[in-house]
């Protein structure tokens, strides 16, 4: 069994519009190793929801894909047709959708849905994938499981439907779950218990969780590794600590000013912001994308493209052309 549960490499997604074509995500690398937590953050429209459909294959029907590598447990899929990604989604690679009242599906009971994907992966009897289901629905900390296995989504709380959400994905103990903002709609204790609950759940089955989400606070908590991405790339790539102590591209160290600081930042004071607009994907783009909201930028910034880069080989890279010296100067707010 292979250590790096997910492999990606260089993943584009391109969207055709009456103005032309939208480069949604483009060049994305990742990888993800059993028991890590990779947190990918950026703000809305970056497109971190849409690499984490595309690592499905659930995308629009109008939405490309192009990807050079993409490998689960060490084993290609690449190429997989229908038939084979729905053997993977839901056994090998599992995904937490951000609303699960929009996830589940209201005409069945819980029971009915979770008993669904362990015939249609494990092929058990009725009666074998009912207790497995119970008993998943105990591990996530729901009380009364055999109750609520007859219960109909609408009928549970937005906790409550996010653990049952947690609990279908982990039924055939997949090797990668994807998360996609998974706490959003729910109030701040609930949000608390569900990200625990996913980081004791993750050390227990071992398996790799790539987290998508805008929630700086929520990474802080959670994160192995960070993937900070900005309009349709990644701009800066590292551990959580260096991420968070020792930020090096423009945009992250923008985004580090728009979140206070316990015990530094004092009431009453303005929290940073990042001046501009994102730019348009639509249509080709030269240049590095955040030329025109970062204060170190010049000319060249805007001339050619700026690959990911880690001069000092501490993996932690970022995308752009001045040094870590130069950028050091720019020092975060």
């Amino acid at each position: 069994m292979s250590d790096r549960v997910l492999h990606v490499e260089n993943l584009t997604v391109d969207i055709p519009l009456a103005t032309g074509i939208l480069h949604a995500v483009d060049g994305v690398n990742l990888h993800v190793d059993r028991g890590e937590t990779l947190c990918i953050v950026g703000e809305s429209g970056c497109g971190k929801s849409l690499t984490s459909l595309a690592l499905m294959d659930l995308l629009p029907t109008k939405a490309t894909r192009k990807i050079k590598k993409l490998e689960l447990g060490g084993e290609s899929i690449l190429g997989y047709s229908e038939r084979e990604m729905s053997d993977v989604r839901g056994n090998k690679m599992g995904m937490i959708f951000q609303e699960p009242m929009t996830s589940l599906n209201p005409a069945f009971t819980i029971g009915n849905q979770m008993i669904e994907t362990l015939r249609r992966h494990r092929n058990l009897s009725n009666d074998a994938a009912s207790e497995l289901a119970k008993r998943m629905l105990e591990k996530v900390g729901i009380t009364a499981a055999g109750q609520r296995l007859g219960q109909y989504p609408h009928q549970l709380s937005g906790g409550l439907r996010q653990r049952v959400m947690i609990a279908m994905t982990l039924l055939c103990e997949p090797e990668l779950i994807i998360a996609d903002e998974p706490t959003t709609a729910l109030d701040v204790t609930i949000q608390a218990q569900i990200l625990l609950l996913l980081k004791e759940l993750q050390s227990e089955f071992d398996m790799g969780l790539v987290l998508i989400t805008h929630d700086l606070g929520v990474v802080a908590r959670i994160a192995t590794r960070v993937a900070v991405m900005y309009a349709g790339q990644i701009v800066e790539e590292g551990t959580a600590k260096q991420i968070f102590e020792n930020p090096l591209h423009p945009y992250t160290r923008g985004l580090m000013r728009c979140i206070p600081v316990p015990g530094k930042t004092k009431r009453g004071t303005p929290l940073g912001s990042i001046p501009g607009m994102v730019p348009s994907l639509i249509g080709d783009f030269t240049g590095c994308r955040f030329a025109d909201r970062c204060e170190l930028a010049g000319d060249v910034c805007r001339q050619s493209d700026v690959p990911l880069r880690d001069p000092n080989g501490k993996t932690q890279a970022y995308r752009c052309i001045h040094s870590i010296e130069m950028l050091a100067k720019g020092g975060v707010a």
